[in-house]
């Protein structure tokens, strides 16, 4: 079989190590930072910004396009590199998560990963706790659309092919995302489901002779918060042969999440990638990367920046508190990103204050540039054999606050 996607280690110690991913589009170098870019967009920036800040690859969303502008449209536009012409390797999710977010977490007020935050905003749709937008059975899921109410359907089969439509490198098996309240009982029955859809995923994937030799098929394991059902689907997919790499997703205790992983790389093979889906706080990507991770998305360094939050060396600050307003130097002295090599942290506080455009774009340029150079030089920490003195002088700063 043609493998469109490989992946290479170029140095390891335990569980973490540094490597290369191949795709058509070029090459990832792990550990890495994966741009979110939901609707074919990185919202507030060109794909020229995303790639001059270092980012290397970006990931959108399948649920997203299919709505709009409908993956046949990116499909008759040649694809999502050539419709947000973008030149680099790019990943798109099965649509899990929002399935996850418009059913089992809608209405909750915080219910996700972590417990904090969801991904489809519920109150852009009037509807009660009671009358949640998707059903769930064990061919696929029924849902609502957030924009308009329309009903659709979505099955493995159907996941696949609006993934090939879209395009990208390295695309996802459709699963269940469960909560994190859900019960045992409950979360055993949705594993049991994600693993006959993983299977159906990677045959509808087989059957497309033309996207399979272009394009990788990620599972994803799931299991909750519970060890023992995450190593069973650690193991069930780790005998797929023809899957080219491994999601982590669900729901994590944000003190076991290194736990939560580790249980799970210890039984997947070595020669293949491994994503963390959704989860990129600079703590967490540390966590990620001893535990054996590869590669991390997160939407969290853009939708802060557009709410004047911004990433520095000694923890997150509010570009709208007073001090700034008067405050003529760099954000970050030391940083190298086109807002701090050009504005003062006093311009950006006058942009965010005055409601102008400019201050979402200039924030989250910055904030992706911590973000990407922070995996950046974790990877140098790794071929460098310095990983633990880099965490500790890293976060004694970073969590001080």
């Amino acid at each position: 079989m043609n493998r469109p996607i490989t992946f290479k280690i170029e140095a390891s110690k335990n569980l973490m190590r540094a490597g290369i991913i191949s795709t058509p589009h070029g090459v990832i170098k792990t550990p890495a930072f994966v741009v979110v870019g939901t609707k074919a967009t990185v919202k507030a920036l060109t794909p020229e910004m995303v790639t001059s800040l270092g980012g290397q690859t970006i990931l959108a969303n399948t649920y997203h396009l299919y709505l709009e502008p409908g993956d046949d449209i990116v499909s008759q536009a040649g694809g999502l590199h050539k419709f947000m012409n973008y030149s680099g390797p790019m990943f798109t999710d099965s649509g899990g998560f929002q399935v996850f977010s418009l059913g089992a977490a809608f209405g909750e007020g915080g219910v996700t990963k972590f417990a904090k935050e969801k991904d489809v905003n519920s109150s852009q749709v009037k509807k009660t706790k009671s009358e949640k937008l998707a059903q769930i059975d064990d061919d696929g899921v029924t849902f609502k659309s957030h924009i308009d109410g329309s009903l659709h359907r979505l099955t493995p089969e159907k996941s696949m092919n609006i993934q090939h439509n879209l395009g990208a490198d390295i695309i996802f098996a459709f699963d269940e995302c469960t909560s994190p309240t859900v019960s045992y009982e409950y979360q055993k029955e949705a594993l049991d489901r994600t693993h006959r859809w993983a299977r159906r995923s990677l045959e509808a994937h087989l059957k497309n002779k033309e996207a399979s030799s272009k394009q990788g098929l990620f599972g994803i394991v799931q299991g909750g918060q519970y060890e023992d059902l995450r190593q069973e689907s650690a193991k069930f997919l780790a005998g797929m042969d023809d899957l080219a790499g491994f999601g982590i997703g669900g729901s994590f205790s944000k003190n076991d999440l290194g736990q939560a992983i580790k249980v799970v790389t210890e039984i997947l093979p070595e020669t293949k990638p491994r994503h963390l889906l959704g989860i990129g706080e600079p703590e967490d990507i540390f966590l990620g990367v001893e535990a054996g991770m590869d590669t991390f998305d997160c939407v969290a360094p853009t939708r802060i920046a557009r709410n004047g939050t911004l990433y520095t060396k000694a923890g997150k600050i509010n570009i709208l508190n007073n001090k700034f307003k008067t405050d003529f130097t760099k954000v970050e002295t030391d940083c190298t990103c086109y807002t701090c090599s050009n504005y003062t942290a006093a311009y950006l506080a006058h942009l965010f204050r005055s409601h102008e455009m400019l201050g979402a774009t200039l924030a989250s340029v910055h904030n992706l540039h911590f973000l990407v150079s922070l995996v950046d030089n974790i990877r140098q920490s790794i071929l460098n054999d310095n990983f633990e003195g880099y965490k500790k002088e890293f976060l004694d700063l970073y969590l001080t606050k």
